[in-house]
């Protein structure tokens, strides 16, 4: 049984590793109250206490815009605590599992990202993304750095929960519709995640690298709101709100984001034998378990 150390438990992922991974062994977890990720000593003081065989870096920050205006502390939890996650798990002859986004790039390709291209990230946000990648990879414990796109739940805040509570409260929505990606349910994250390392027993040695893990498909943020709000309209016996499709530049944001998000994850496919289904399909998944 593999004892693993859990980062970020409330987040979107993170709650639903502690599902996931329940079977694998003993879970212990840490929340932001328990363990400030901006704090090295603390980082490294958690670690050394808990002796894990595996850990799971489900935490970072997430306020894309506001990360603008606070750079420092997007660097600190996204770019170096993984680093130091990753230091204290070589240490300790340990693996680790990071997560991280489709952001790192600039989304100027025109097919789907492989992990190969060259990062060339546009906001703060996904600069923090790539140093975390980037400082996880060079410390050279064993572990998988699985970046993903678009994570929606039924908890916590995100774009599908945000739609649904303004088609409740609206009669005309807009939502951008020139920027692409493939929404992904975060259960299908953890689930994958926990196949991974119930294949391998936490070992990663074998495995080690960076893979794309998203839902298949491509859509933009206009469509997926479509389809949201045509589900919550079917639940509920009534028409689906209008939502008119707007350009990026009638939405202007602090931090730029990537027209193209689209990954591919045939290397998942391949290497770690993980697929995730199609958006739309893992939608309509989610959407049932409310």
């Amino acid at each position: 049984m593999i004892r693993m150390l859990l980062t970020g438990p409330r987040g979107q992922v993170g709650y639903e590793l502690r599902r996931s991974c329940a079977a694998l062994g003993e879970l212990i977890a840490f929340d932001h109250a328990a363990l400030d990720l901006a704090d090295a000593d603390a980082i490294r003081r958690v670690v050394r206490e808990v002796k894990p065989d595996l850990i799971l870096n489900a935490a970072a920050y997430t306020a894309v815009d506001k990360a603008e205006s606070e750079p420092a502390l997007a660097m600190s939890i996204n770019g170096m605590a993984p680093g130091i996650l990753a230091e204290e798990a070589k240490r300790l002859g340990a693996s680790i599992v990071h997560y991280s986004t489709d952001y790192v790039f600039d989304g100027t390709k025109a097919g789907p990202y492989i992990e190969e291209d060259a990062p060339n990230p546009v906001s703060v946000y996904g600069r923090s993304k790539l140093a975390g990648e980037q400082a996880v990879a060079a410390v050279g414990a064993p572990y998988l750095v699985f970046r993903t796109s678009w994570l929606y739940g039924n908890r916590g805040h995100n774009f599908m929960l945000t739609i649904r509570r303004l088609a409740a409260e609206r009669t005309e929505l807009r939502v951008v519709n020139d920027q692409y990606g493939a929404p992904t349910w975060a259960r299908l994250v953890a689930e994958a995640t926990a196949l991974a390392i119930g294949r391998t027993d936490g070992r990663l040695g074998a495995l080690s690298g960076v893979y794309h893990l998203t839902c298949s498909g491509r859509t933009s943020w206009h469509q997926f709101a479509c389809e949201i709000v045509r589900h919550a309209a079917s639940a509920q016996g009534g028409e689906p709100v209008r939502i008119e499709p707007i350009g990026t530049a009638d939405y202007p944001t602090p931090a730029r984001r990537p027209v193209n998000s689209v990954l591919s994850c045939e290397r998942a496919r391949q290497q770690l034998g993980i697929a995730l289904p199609d958006w739309e399909t893992a939608l309509a998944l989610c959407v049932e378990q409310v």
